[in-house]
């Protein structure tokens, strides 16, 4: 799937240029000129990659970069620059930057670093649905549930979960199997994996 591509460039003339080109190969660009404009607007936009100008009026593009940051919004941005700045360079890529291209822009290292761009969006679009699916698995557990499961992760045994616990190796196994139909797998592995993953920060 093609995410959307977001030029922020205060040159209209850019805009133009670049939307053009990215239209060529199938990707949908929308420009805008003022960066306070984008940020407005960024709660009613579906996830995308970034072109950022690094010299805009207000707001450069790294300040930009630096404000989707402290939103948490981390988009794969790819910062443009008139001036082969190094230290710019550099803190472009600090804030995540995926790219940092001068003008004049060689046309396939755009399309390049976008495409870099997308890849690694959907591979972190990927992981939060995974998280979110897999959060909502364990808040079906009720809270002994959530006991077992933490036990099982750790390798203990039905017996040994049942001493830790106070509980009969019977009702533990019940408790196992209702976890297992819950989270939709008898794999210890599996049931480990699931409680790891929600455990990781998002």
């Amino acid at each position: 799937m093609t995410r959307p591509v977001y030029l922020v460039d205060d040159d209209e003339a850019v805009r133009r240029a670049l939307g053009l080109l990215l239209s060529t190969v199938g990707i949908e660009a929308t420009g805008f000129a003022d960066p306070q404009a984008f940020l407005a607007q960024v709660p009613k936009l579906a996830p995308g990659c970034l072109v950022l100008d690094i010299r805009m009026p207000a707001i450069s593009g790294l300040k930009l970069q630096e404000r989707l940051n402290e939103q948490g919004i981390d988009w794969p941005t790819i910062v443009i620059s008139g001036h082969g700045d190094i230290e710019a360079c550099r803190r472009a890529f600090r804030n995540g930057a995926v790219d940092f291209l001068s003008k004049p822009i060689d046309e396939q290292d755009l399309i390049d670093a976008i495409q870099k761009g997308q890849e690694a969006l959907e591979r972190a679009l990927g992981r939060r649905a995974e998280k979110a699916e897999t959060l909502a698995l364990l808040a079906a557990l009720t809270p002994r549930e959530r006991e077992v499961l933490d036990r099982i992760a750790e390798g203990f045994t039905t017996r040994q979960i049942a001493e830790g616990l106070g509980l009969s190796p019977r009702t533990v196994e019940s408790h196992r199997a209702a976890i297992a139909a819950k989270l939709g797998t008898t794999s210890q592995a599996e049931m480990t994996r699931l409680w790891l993953n929600g455990r990781e920060a998002p």
